[in-house]
């Protein structure tokens, strides 16, 4: 069964464990995405800055790249994103709207998200500890 990976570019330091963590599951027929248990404390703010509320992190998990699907699967899922004018914030949740499975998979802190000037440095840091 051919498959999909798709990687965001921000995440120069994704690991060959979990690219094969996710090609892995993929080849069971399901979408699969790395990701991460939340661990810090999170809460809902309101617009003048006082806490609404404490959310319970037990389920929540920080979504990564890779992401690998069946090629079917996804082509399916973009399809209808494109047909009906959906949005969304990764290819995973495109699935999701249609009730396709997708599974996580184990991520790694490596592989973190380059969005502002100071991640660059610390992607430095991480890198040069691997050498």
């Amino acid at each position: 069964m051919p498959l999909v990976l798709i990687h965001d570019a921000a995440r120069p330091l994704a690991t060959p464990e979990m690219i094969d963590r996710v090609v892995a599951e993929a080849r069971n027929g399901h979408g699969a995405v790395a990701a991460l248990p939340v661990v810090d404390t999170l809460k809902e703010v309101a617009a003048s800055g006082r806490i609404v509320r404490t959310v319970d992190r037990s389920s929540l998990w920080r979504a990564q790249t890779p992401q690998g699907f069946p090629r079917e699967m996804i082509l399916e899922a973009h399809r209808h994103a494109l047909t009906a004018g959906v949005d969304a914030t990764d290819d995973a949740a495109l699935c999701e709207q249609l009730g396709l499975h997708v599974v996580v998979v184990r991520g790694s802190e490596r592989a973190l998200k380059i969005t502002e000037e100071a991640d660059f440095a610390r992607a430095d840091a991480l890198q040069r500890l691997s050498e």
